[in-house]
Order: structure tokens, then sequence, then C-alpha cells
């Protein structure tokens, strides 16, 4: 056979060897799929009988520690619980976690947390909760990560939870709050500029908002300051 001439019986066959390999490694790739499969099944089973029985218990157990909320006498009530009787709010955010009502905890637990002005315990639970989708929840919770950012002074985080608090939903309910909330910040900092554009946002975007019946006033005493 000449030098240059190619045997084409010795040459592999790509498809060839993918047939051979399956062929090969049936055994293993069965072991694969089958554990996939496994897996695929242990994950609905954990849904069904183990999340759900717990989030319907966590939703049962909760009303109480609601209902605290409300009284500002029984605000550690709301947190810590009553022994033997009703859960608080840290004891359904750690035992329920994965659920809804543990991360409506948390939600709950931040807003408490800062009316009793311990406001690094009001992050931690903050930063624990998880987005929804909420037009309402969702932007509250920012924003209040952002009160308890300037409570602790540190402005520059606290202007960037206000903006995304009030980016997050564009409703009249919301927006104007955290525009409000943003526009003081800056005032703060004698940042009067972007103080002016906050103020001017909630006027011109959301007119019939409850912040903008005084907006005026705000308006009027940054352009002084200009």
């Amino acid at each position: 056979m000449a030098k240059d001439q190619i045997d084409t019986t010795t040459q592999p066959n790509k498809l060839g060897n993918t047939g051979n390999f399956v062929q090969e490694n049936s055994k293993s790739l069965a072991i694969i799929g089958g554990a996939i499969v496994a897996l695929v099944l242990l994950y609905i089973g954990y849904q069904k009988f183990y999340l759900a029985p717990r989030a319907e218990k966590a939703i049962n157990e909760m009303f109480k520690a609601e209902e605290y909320t409300a009284v500002d006498s029984l605000t550690d009530k709301a947190i810590k619980g009553e022994s033997g009787s009703y859960p608080g709010f840290e004891t359904i955010a750690e035992e329920y976690s994965s659920t809804k009502s543990a991360n409506l905890a948390n939600a709950y637990l931040g807003g408490l947390y800062l009316k009793k002005g311990e406001y690094q315990k009001a992050i931690e639970a903050l930063e624990n909760y998880s987005s929804t989708g909420s037009p309402v929840i969702d932007p509250l919770v920012t924003g209040m990560l952002g009160d308890a950012y300037c409570e602790l002074k540190n402005y520059d985080d606290a202007i960037s939870y206000y903006k995304k608090a009030a980016d997050k939903n564009a409703n009249s309910f919301t927006a104007p709050v955290f525009l409000k909330k943003l526009g003081l910040v800056y005032e703060e900092q004698k940042n009067y500029d972007d103080a002016l554009d906050a103020y001017k946002k909630i006027k011109e975007t959301y007119p019939e908002s409850q912040e903008a019946s005084l907006i005026d006033a705000y308006i009027a005493r940054v352009e002084a300051r200009l």
C-alpha cells in the first residue's frame, strides 16, 4: 500500500465510537439515570410531604403573633411568643424555614426590631426575606432596610435601599414614601441637587399621593439652599 494512501478500515468511526461508549458504559449510565429520577422523586416528596404540612402548621401558629404586632406593648410577645401557648416570629422564621410564613415572619421581625431601635437585628431579619413579587411588601422590606441603615447613619447604604424601594414597584403608595426619605437623606448630606430631584419626582409622578400634598414646602426649602 502506498505511504500516502489512507487505509480507511483503520480509521475510527466517531458515530460508531459513541455507540460503543454507550454499550460499554450502559450500566453506569443506567445508574446515573436512576439517580436523577430518584432525586426528582425525592424533591417532589420533600415538597408534598414535608414542606406543605409545615407551611400549613406555620400559618396556623402565626395568627397570634400577627395580632400582637398591632399593640405596642405586646411587641416582645410578637417577637418571642408566649411559652407553651403561641410561637413568636423568631420561632416561626427559624423552625419553618423555606415556608412562606417564615419568609413573612422575617419581614415582621424587621419592622418590629426597627420599632425597638435594634437596627442591626432589623437588618439581619430583613436580609433573610426573599422577594415574592408582592407590589407592596417587597418594596416595604427594601425600604425598611434603608430605614435601618439611616438610623445607623450609614447614609450611602440608606440611599441605595431607598432608591431600590422607590423603583421596585412604581405605585403611589410606596414609591413616594421612599422618594421623600431619599430626599431627606440627600439633604442630610447637603446634596441639595439630588434632594430636589427626588422631591420633584414625587410632585410630577405621584401628584395624588399623600406625600405630594406637602412636597412644595420641601422643594422650596431645598431651592433656597442651592
